[in-house]
């Protein structure tokens, strides 16, 4: 918030709907999975945060008050990512991590395979390293967001 303080928040969908998840009995579950799912199918974030409170509500008269207590808390910063704001091309990608957690992966990968460092600074020079490999090849050759669809809004952030 301090270096970024005009940046949103976008909490990672997919772990927001397993906290949820985790607060519903197995004979719910399913269920519950559909309903979350169909909020996250909405077009856009108004109509995303009614279905939220329809599912809260649901969710409250099927005895999961602690599942309708946590949907009801995160929703706003889980919709982030259907502002309008952002273009439709990027909200699959934008509304999950999982481009940071491959790249956690990788350095976990890595850095198994050499058991322990010598101390902090080599393993920070090892960890830089696969992360300029990984952006300058894999992410370089593939477009993961298209940022001309941005338009105007580049120049303006930057």
């Amino acid at each position: 918030n301090e270096l970024l303080p005009e940046a949103r928040y976008q909490r990672c969908m997919v772990h927001f709907e397993r906290n949820i998840l985790a607060k519903v009995n197995p004979r719910n579950r399913e269920w519950a999975a559909d309903a979350l799912k169909a909020v996250f199918a909405m077009e856009s974030r108004d109509k995303a945060l009614e279905k939220a409170e329809s599912v809260a509500k649901e969710l409250e008269t099927r005895k999961l008050r602690e599942a309708a207590k946590c949907l009801r808390e995160g929703i706003s910063e889980t919709t982030t990512y259907l502002l309008d704001d952002y273009p439709r091309e990027h909200r699959r990608r934008i509304r999950t991590n999982n481009m940071i957690e491959r790249l956690n992966r990788e350095i976990r990968r890595r850095t198994r395979v050499v058991g322990s460092f010598p101390d902090g600074r080599s393993a920070l020079m090892l960890v830089c390293a696969r992360v300029r490999y990984v952006t300058s090849n894999e992410w370089s050759t593939r477009r993961y967001l298209d940022m001309s669809r941005l338009g105007e809004s580049v120049p303006v952030a930057n």
